[in-house]
């Protein structure tokens, strides 16, 4: 058997079943698609695509559906995704370039990427760990406090409270402004782990007495960069999946717990980034996880397609989007939506 055919076929059956959400018989093959070959060759691809677990034949006498299996031969061997119209293009493009800060540039993107692809949108909120610095901003409240503002280059801004050590010289605004020039010279534009040893080396440089208020601001900068806790997701578009609630076997309701538990799409989609950046698979804009590839119980009839934004490259980015759909989803459309989106987001959050 020709393995061009069977994949042809095989292209076939997804297309047929993600438009028609029926099991796809060879008889409907010969009408549909121009295979070029007999039904009764169309029928013997069948049953070799179904012996190699690529389709499956959900009840008896009834045609084939692709199983995940199928579905990630189907992804893996698209050649091309068909690129967006100039219109598509120019309405993103707008709709992106009017938001007025970091919150609205990502809460308009997840709601445009919901209404593009029909799915439940998730966009990460840019990691300080993956930012650069813009700028440090300090304000003297009292002489033994200090307010540290962190921008980074996203537009992402984070505020700590600094308590001087007991023992350190009280503050005034001409040392604040000494080690606000100082730490700004060293840091902007910087990333972690580049920026702790450039801010070291700032105390170094400092009269001894300004020197434990240079480390105690490098130590609440490099903390904030660092800390775990600041990973965020916004959502939209749940709604998609009620309407989609034929295309699970049972119920919506484990897809609907698991999505509510932003720390699983997190770790979902820090587990796609970082295979994002192994070595081969840097120049992959768009990551699919498909079933049961998202390890996760709940999630295992659903597709996750997601790329990076804010970088040349996944190793480079500040954060990753995507959608989040039934299996039976149309691949080549949403993975367009979700790169065409990351590109122009990586647009207005990048300088």
């Amino acid at each position: 058997m020709s393995e061009d055919r069977r994949l042809d076929v095989l292209r076939a059956i997804v297309s047929d079943y993600v438009s028609t959400r029926e099991p796809v018989g060879s008889r409907t093959l010969v009408e549909r698609h121009s295979l070029g070959v007999s039904p009764a060759t169309i029928r013997n691809d069948m049953a070799a695509l179904e012996e190699a677990g690529y389709i499956t034949q959900p009840h008896t006498s009834a045609g084939r559906i692709p199983t995940d299996s199928g579905y990630r031969v189907f992804v893996d061997h698209l050649a091309t995704l068909k690129p967006l119209t100039p219109p598509e293009r120019r309405a993103i493009e707008s709709f992106l370039a009017q938001a007025v800060d970091l919150d609205d540039a990502v809460n308009r993107t997840v709601r445009l990427l919901s209404q593009l692809t029909q799915q439940v949108a998730v966009v990460q909120y840019p990691s300080l760990r993956r930012s650069g610095l813009r700028h440090v901003e300090l304000v003297l409240v009292s002489p033994d406090r200090v307010l540290v503002v962190l921008i980074s280059d996203t537009g992402r801004v984070e505020q700590r409270m600094l308590e001087l050590p007991t023992g350190t010289a009280d503050l005034d605004e001409s040392v604040v402004a000494e080690v606000r020039a100082r730490i700004n010279a060293a840091a902007v534009g910087r990333r972690m782990p580049a920026l702790r040893t450039a801010l070291e080396a700032v105390a170094d440089d400092v009269a001894p007495t300004v020197a434990p208020v240079v480390r105690a601001v490098v130590d609440v900068v490099t903390e904030t960069l660092t800390e775990d806790v600041e990973d965020r997701i916004v959502m939209a578009g749940t709604a998609h999946l009620a309407r989609a609630g034929f295309d699970f076997s049972h119920t919506i309701s484990p897809v609907l717990e698991a999505i509510e538990e932003q720390v699983v799409l997190m770790r979902l989609l820090a587990e796609m980034a970082a295979e994002q950046e192994t070595p081969g698979r840097e120049n992959n804009d768009v990551a699919v996880r498909i079933g049961v590839e998202t390890r996760h119980a709940g999630l295992s009839e659903t597709s996750v397609v997601a790329a990076p934004y804010g970088g040349a490259s996944a190793r480079d980015a500040v954060a990753f989007l995507g959608v989040l759909g039934p299996t039976r989803m149309d691949y080549p459309t949403t993975m367009t939506a979700v790169r065409a989106v990351a590109r122009y987001l990586s647009r207005v959050v990048t300088p």
